[in-house]
């Protein structure tokens, strides 16, 4: 066995040489009767042959309202059926599904619908505190005396059809009823030759990384892509048809769409939606009520879900596995979820949206160490390296960049050489941007982003590791950990702490808690007790938000305080 930091995933089960639409066919016509969908708070309750009966009339839908293959659609919603729907008949007919952050508001809707040139969007005309039909009107009045079809509008140049979501018809757009009825029988026999015409190393959708500065990029990944590794992240937690997978993740992020629905219907499972948004009284009566097998969540999702006040009143006995990931999952939340929520083969992903987005996967039977201790080993068809700052594999053991190779690297960011350039170099490596190591057994550990490291007096520190320790501590629930500038250090650590209800804690206990215990320039210098931390929709902590918060509370000027 080589001593360096590299890996590659063998396997017995071949990558899936489909297009998402095939694969979507083949299961409905092996499962017709099967339950595909769960949406609870729609009450909908979908069998394989019904869904394949909504998708395929969208599909010609979209067709006779005038999209190609090749064609931009964008989709700005929650949580929803039709979220499903759009996906599914996007990729049957070839259209590039745009999956638009829910979070967005005009500027940045403007950006990510111009950036890609979305031709068609199927939008929700509002969620929560999101008023997305009025900030399309904001963004193109046109819409008000538009036909639909057949929008024009100045900063929306690109855009000639909106469907929104709901019964209810509005100026210039149509129903989402609507364009699932308007195909004719010409349109679905045209859908039926577009099928096979289509590759699977064709582009099928784009995610917009969200980046810390700069415009978001818009990664672009293939049928093959998203498809195979929807494939392996559901065998890794053995999902078997039948099952039901319990999906709280937004679906515009590649948990939801990939590991979540792709992962279900390539192994004719149920997908189960328990709200819009998530809500963690809603997840536990989904789990009940359902009998669900396995749940995903990032870990801010768990920890709300053990913290619920009603977390005891549920059963929760029929789980067995799943997936935390999408952030560094703690040690102790990890050991709860196992015992407290009966997920015994619970496993820990790893991975990024230009990946498809799982590289690392901990397997349902590994030992409580590997999973709590690791992000598990490299997927299958994947390899991994982890190299210095001159490109050099480093030894096991030894902290670099993580960089992955194989089918789930992206095609690249749309319209963007030069950055898709900067992430994938010439030998077809995708540079993570993430410290990681690779252990003997050749697990790997995520220490942390490149960005977020932090360098005071030369030493440098590791925020995950501070973070791991300080979830000893009883009264801790969370805990985040940052740099911010100092004038004698360089940079300083904060902690951002989240206490266990009830619980009281001060600064100078917490120093003491570190006392003896962490090395002294890893004790944070700045301490705050807080509700929450800023996220995004998918439960990613924000730490640049973090960070700019202290900049500003203690005035302190930095060079980089992105």
């Amino acid at each position: 066995m080589t001593d360096l930091s590299y890996v590659s995933g063998a396997s017995t089960r071949p990558l899936l040489g489909q297009t998402i639409g095939a694969c979507f066919d083949a299961t409905c016509a092996a499962h017709p009767d099967r339950m595909a969908l769960i949406s609870r708070h729609q009450q909908i309750r979908w069998t394989y042959a019904q869904m394949k009966d909504r998708v395929d009339a969208l599909a010609a839908g979209l067709l006779a309202l005038g999209l190609e293959p090749g064609d931009r659609i964008g989709i700005w919603a929650p949580n929803c059926a039709e979220w499903a729907v759009t996906q599914f008949a996007a990729a049957k007919a070839g259209l590039i599904l745009v999956n638009v952050n829910p979070a967005y508001r005009l500027s940045e809707a403007e950006y990510a619908l111009n950036k890609v040139g979305c031709k068609a969007l199927v939008t929700a005309v509002a969620h929560r505190t999101s008023e997305y039909l009025a900030m399309l009107r904001d963004l193109a009045p046109e819409l008000a005396t538009a036909r639909p079809g057949a929008l024009q509008a100045t900063r929306l140049p690109a855009l000639r059809l909106v469907i929104t979501l709901g019964d209810q018809e509005h100026a210039g757009c149509l129903a989402f009823h609507q364009a699932c009825d308007a195909g004719t029988p010409a349109d679905d026999q045209r859908l039926a030759e577009i099928g096979p015409a289509l590759q699977f190393d064709d582009p099928i959708n784009i995610q917009f990384t969200s980046g810390t500065t700069g415009f978001p990029k818009g990664a672009t990944l293939s049928h093959h892509n998203i498809l195979n590794n929807g494939f392996f992240v559901a065998e890794a937690i053995r999902l078997t048809a039948g099952e039901k997978l319990c999906i709280p993740v937004p679906l515009y992020h590649c948990f939801g769409m990939v590991m979540g629905n792709l992962g279900c219907v390539t192994h004719a499972a149920t997908m189960v939606y328990p709200s819009e948004g998530f809500d963690p009284l809603a997840v536990l009566e989904a789990v009940e009520a359902e009998g669900c097998q396995a749940l995903y969540g990032v870990p801010t999702m768990f920890i709300a879900l053990l913290g619920h006040e009603r977390f005891g009143h549920f059963d929760l006995s029929t789980l067995r596995t799943g997936i935390m990931a999408g952030s560094p999952c703690p040690i102790e939340v990890m050991r709860q979820v196992i015992d407290r929520m009966h997920m015994p083969q619970v496993t820990i992903a790893y991975g990024m949206t230009e990946t498809s987005p799982v590289s690392f996967q901990s397997a349902a039977n590994d030992s409580l160490e590997v999973r709590v201790a690791t992000v598990g080993r490299v997927q299958p068809h994947l390899e991994v390296k982890i190299v210095d700052e001159a490109g050099r594999i480093v030894p096991r053991g030894e902290t670099g960049e993580l960089c992955t190779r194989g089918y789930s690297v992206m095609i690249g960011y749309w319209d963007d050489p030069e950055r898709t350039a900067e992430a994938i170099d010439a030998g077809g490596w995708m540079h993570t941007g993430d410290l990681a190591t690779l252990d003997a057994q050749g697990c790997g550990n995520i220490v942390g982003r490149i960005k977020d490291m932090v360098i005071r007096g030369g030493e440098n520190v590791y925020p995950r590791e501070i973070e791991e320790f300080l979830y000893r501590h009883p009264a801790i629930q969370d805990v985040q950990v940052i740099g911010i500038p100092d004038v004698k250090y360089g940079e300083e650590l904060c902690a951002w702490i989240m206490l266990t209800p009830g619980a009281v804690l001060t600064p100078e206990a917490v120093r003491e808690f570190c006392k003896g215990q962490i090395a002294h320039y890893k004790i944070p210098r700045y301490i705050r007790f807080v509700d929450g931390f800023p996220t995004t929709v998918t439960g990613k902590v924000q730490k640049f938000a973090m960070r700019e918060a202290m900049i500003a509370e203690l005035n302190l000027v930095s060079e980089n305080t992105a």
